[in-house]
């Protein structure tokens, strides 16, 4: 199980992360792990231009070692970029020297100053040396496109429902979500357009 949103408790917890922005302003902040990925970025990007819209990606290092030409792309249509590890590691379950490593291996080709843990998952001592040169980037609203057991539609409805000014959202540019985000994507970019929403890269 995970929370669709956050929690707010779970912010105060770990004040020096970045949960949203502010909630004053119609801006909504899309965000997606884990690509480059052939099959399924280019149609992000295409979707994402199609309502002039500016989005961040969390690049896994090897997947920009592999399609450089993609990585490029985001980059020249105006996106954000951030670190997402080299090998998507799990932070709990990584010795911190290795996890480090990792995270500087991918930042050789993903030179950002924004880093989000894979599966949300840093330790304390990770996270404490990390924050020196990194802004961590968690989210408020997970839109569960990346779960079997999540259909479309209720992957759909946890944007709808929980998404507010400032939201930070999550969704998964990779093979195992593109069923989901191929149906939502487009719906979620619909809707807060007429709502008079800005999606704006963090």
């Amino acid at each position: 199980m995970y929370p669709v949103r956050i929690p707010k408790w779970v912010t105060y917890l770990y004040p020096h992360r970045l949960w949203h922005k502010s909630r004053t302003e119609k801006k909504l902040y899309l965000s997606f792990d884990d690509g480059p990925i052939p099959e399924i970025t280019p149609w992000v990007l295409e979707q994402l231009d199609k309502y002039n819209a500016k989005a961040s990606f969390f690049c896994v290092g090897e997947n920009v070692e592999k399609h450089t030409d993609i990585y490029q792309q985001i980059l020249e249509e105006g996106h954000q970029v951030g670190n997402h590890t080299q090998n998507h590691l799990n932070g709990w379950k990584t010795p911190t020297a290795t996890y480090l490593e990792n995270v500087a291996k991918c930042q050789k080709n993903v030179e950002t100053q924004l880093f989000r843990p894979p599966y949300g998952k840093l330790s304390r001592k990770q996270a404490k040396i990390l924050k020196k040169n990194y802004t961590i980037v968690m989210w408020d609203v997970l839109s569960g496109d990346f779960d079997p057991q999540c259909s479309s539609k209720e992957c759909l409805q946890n944007v709808l429902r929980y998404s507010q000014n400032g939201s930070i959202i999550v969704f998964h540019d990779n093979i195992k979500a593109w069923k989901s985000l191929q149906y939502t994507l487009p719906r979620v970019l619909e809707h807060y357009r007429q709502a008079g929403y800005q999606f704006c890269a963090l």
